[in-house]
């Protein structure tokens, strides 16, 4: 490899197999803007640049990266550039489970299995695609892959989802997210048992240096607060409330591995949990996680402020059929004398 001009990176070979391109650039002299040099250096745009920086796509030594920092002979920078996505979503009859609708917005319980917008991947079959079949008129806001999406859930969270009808109410209900005005509260299944209840992490979250399509609690990542409260206590595991205090990518999830209880089901931070336990519990923690067929998390709370008349709104979705039948399991066993139960078991599923 030929060396680079004076303030050019060596380029070291473009990495594959997670769908996109990454580069891994080594600085050779001082630079002293980020953008500005990846977008000489990589032939973007300085907005393309900062949206990769925004959605945590470039890493400096492993930490999340910022647009406007300096760089220094020496230091190593990253580059992952997702592959593109299809050009607009199209309506698709897929059923949908509507809460609540307006002229303003609706509210839908998403089904576990179900991503939320059109992405690589998953061009189709997604919550957008039914939307646009069932309703005329999205909120552009989003973009045409995103017509109406305030906020997401992961493919594998069930619950509720607030979605603008039009511009105005998704502007006022996300800027009310923006301001954590809009209470999100989740049920979970965590392996383990927290020290403390309730407990708050304020921790947090960009993308992980390691692996690009997983999130971390990383140095310089974007600030995540979230509150965990148990509910009930089971033999190795426990059902607990949580509270969304921002909306990082896999934030939950992520907060629960940091704390080392990892959502239960949870194939990406913390499948094999269980398989480090001893003693009478692990056939219990190896039952458990047989029957989680995903990762056991619902959105079960929303409440917020209708965005054009004002109004206290909140909903409440029970739990879904396979995380309900966990549930039943667990508690069974509890009342066959295992342990003790913690908080009001029944309200509320």
């Amino acid at each position: 490899m030929r060396g680079a001009p004076p303030g050019y990176p060596e380029k070291e070979a473009p990495t594959s197999g997670r769908g996109g391109d990454s580069r891994r650039l080594t600085v050779k002299e001082e630079v002293d803007r980020l953008d500005r040099y990846l977008a000489k250096e990589l032939g973007m745009s300085r907005s393309r640049i900062a949206a990769l920086i925004r959605e945590g796509q470039v890493s400096v030594d492993g930490r999340a990266a910022k647009k406007s920092e300096g760089l220094k002979s020496g230091q190593r920078v990253e580059v992952h550039v997702p592959p593109p996505e299809p050009a607009e979503a199209t309506p698709e009859d897929i059923p949908v489970d509507v809460v609540y609708e307006d002229e303003a917005l609706l509210v839908v319980n998403k089904a576990a299995g179900m991503v939320v917008h059109p992405a690589p991947g998953h061009p189709d079959g997604t919550l957008v695609n039914a939307l646009l079949f069932h309703v005329k008129d999205l909120s552009g806001i989003g973009g045409r892959l995103r017509p109406g999406i305030v906020h997401r859930l992961d493919r594998d969270t069930s619950g509720l989802m607030v979605v603008a009808k039009g511009d105005q109410a998704h502007v006022a209900l996300s800027n009310a997210i923006r301001r954590r005005e809009v209470r999100r509260v989740y049920r979970a299944v965590a392996w383990g048992h927290l020290s403390e209840s309730p407990t708050t992490v304020d921790a947090p979250i960009g993308r992980d240096p390691r692996d690009r399509k997983r999130m971390a609690v990383v140095e310089g990542g974007r600030r995540a607060l979230t509150r965990f409260r148990t509910r009930e206590r089971w033999r190795a595991a426990e059902l607990l409330d949580v509270s969304l205090k921002t909306g990082r990518t896999h934030q939950i999830r992520v907060h629960l591995a940091h704390l080392g209880h990892p959502v239960v089901g949870d194939r990406v931070y913390g499948s094999a949990w269980w398989k480090g336990m001893s003693g009478q519990g692990r056939g219990w923690a190896r039952e458990l996680d047989h029957r989680a067929v995903r990762q056991l998390l619902h959105a079960s709370d929303l409440g917020f402020r209708h965005p054009l008349t004002g109004e206290a709104m909140r909903f409440r979705a029970p739990l879904p059929g396979d995380f309900g039948a966990v549930v039943t399991w667990a508690r069974e066993d509890a009342a066959r004398g295992a342990v003790g139960r913690n908080g009001e078991a029944r309200e509320g599923l």
